[in-house]
């Protein structure tokens, strides 16, 4: 057999392995995940929340809500440089993202085995 009857028939299989593949996983509702930012951000939006004091008087002064919070944990930017550390049995992590009314803010979370605490949010 010719090498172009056999690239042609690599190809063929090739496209309907792939066809195969895509719409096996839409069903299945899966996210390719495997990026260190996409990671965190996925450890620490599978755990309930809980506030400290910071956070919910930063709550009350209206400049920031609990939806900027989780729209941080969806697309917000993880800093590694400053993150990762111990705290408090936990390990903090500082997300940059922007809330609603696109400014910058940095939220600071522990990482507890089995909860996460929004230690503190803060504007840039």
């Amino acid at each position: 057999m010719k090498f172009v009857h056999r690239l042609a028939y690599y190809l063929f299989g090739l496209l309907l392995g792939g066809m195969f593949l895509v719409f096996f996983f839409q069903k299945k509702k899966t996210e390719f995940c495997y990026m260190p930012n996409c990671r965190v951000l996925k450890d620490l939006r599978s755990k309930p929340i809980s506030y400290s004091k910071e956070a919910e008087a930063k709550f009350n002064e209206k400049w920031v809500t609990i939806e900027d919070v989780k729209n941080c944990l969806e697309h917000g930017d993880v800093d590694f440089d400053n993150s990762n550390k111990p705290y408090e049995n936990g390990k903090l992590y500082i997300i940059e993202g922007k809330n609603t009314k696109n400014e910058d803010i940095t939220v600071e979370m522990v990482n507890y085995s089995e909860r996460v605490m929004l230690k503190d949010i803060k504007k840039q």
